[in-house]
């Protein structure tokens, strides 16, 4: 059986996750008491470099993982033109240079792709992804899409194998199943030495709509039987990988990190818990 590790998409927007006046540089190491996975997505945004990998790293215990999210350039997010070949490599170089720390600490589990919804699987995007990993041969890539294409009754067989043949871990989304800009859990391991999977919430009157915050748009808390009727698919995915990577990105107040910890405790896998008295 595969190790499996709970965490979070992002350490600091728990609410109420925190004890009171602790400083914000000291949120990561707090976290990581608890939980032995986070996923960046500060660097979606804007790209990061290697001296703050370098403190992340430092920050936390060995054992501990990071999935990194790429920049936005690099998964096309501005409605824009696929990337140029130039262009790809430059910030591929640069993304790689930024997570060295990470990835020499033994500590970067993933590069986490995830695409926008305007990804639609098609012989431009097909080639797109073979680019990325040609770009970066030798780290760990994760990929996510956000259109149903991709996954259609007569599709999803040759986008696992695709994935398979680049060497790249397909994540698992569970998310409301709202038109094209949602994909149907698929629960498949395409790369056997990481299965990652990302829980989204299932709150469809947000999933489309522009909020205030990320938290706001991702707002729900999953039941424990709805947690529990993932246990077996979990196990699965352990039994074919060496790894198992789940995410929580419901990250609504502190919806994320009480889910992470009931998952964990479900999964039997002797976290501390937070909410314990001291």
């Amino acid at each position: 059986m595969g190790v499996v590790r709970v965490g979070t998409c992002a350490w600091s927007d728990h609410t109420g996750f925190y004890p009171s006046g602790l400083r914000p540089a000291d949120r990561l190491p707090y976290y990581a008491r608890f939980f032995p996975l986070v996923e960046v997505d500060s660097t979606f945004y804007h790209p990061t470099s290697a001296r703050q990998t370098g403190l992340w790293a430092a920050r936390t215990p060995q054992g501990f993982r990071f999935h990194v999210k790429a920049y936005r350039v690099l998964t096309w997010h501005d409605r824009t033109a696929i990337p140029d070949p130039a262009t790809l490599r430059e910030h591929a170089a640069a993304f790689r240079a930024a997570v060295a720390p990470l990835h020499d600490a033994g500590k970067l589990a993933a590069l986490h792709f995830q695409f926008p919804p305007w990804f639609v699987v098609g012989p431009d995007t097909r080639a797109y992804l073979e680019a990325v990993r040609e770009a970066l041969p030798d780290l760990p890539l994760a990929v996510e899409f956000r259109h149903r294409s991709w996954f259609a009754p007569q599709q999803t067989d040759a986008t696992l194998a695709l994935l398979a043949a680049l060497g790249v871990a397909h994540t698992v989304c569970d998310e409301p199943q709202v038109g094209q800009g949602s994909v149907p859990t698929v629960w498949a391991v395409t790369w056997p030495r990481l299965a990652v999977v990302r829980f989204h919430g299932r709150n469809r009157t947000t999933w489309y709509r522009r909020t205030p915050t990320t938290g706001e748009r991702f707002r729900y808390r999953y039941s424990r039987e709805e947690l529990a009727a993932c246990l077996e698919p979990l196990r699965e995915l352990a039994r074919q990988a060496d790894a198992v990577h789940v995410l929580f990105n419901n990250n609504y107040q502190d919806s994320a990190v009480r889910n992470a910890a009931e998952l964990a405790e479900l999964l039997g896998l002797g976290y501390p818990d937070p909410w314990a008295p001291a």
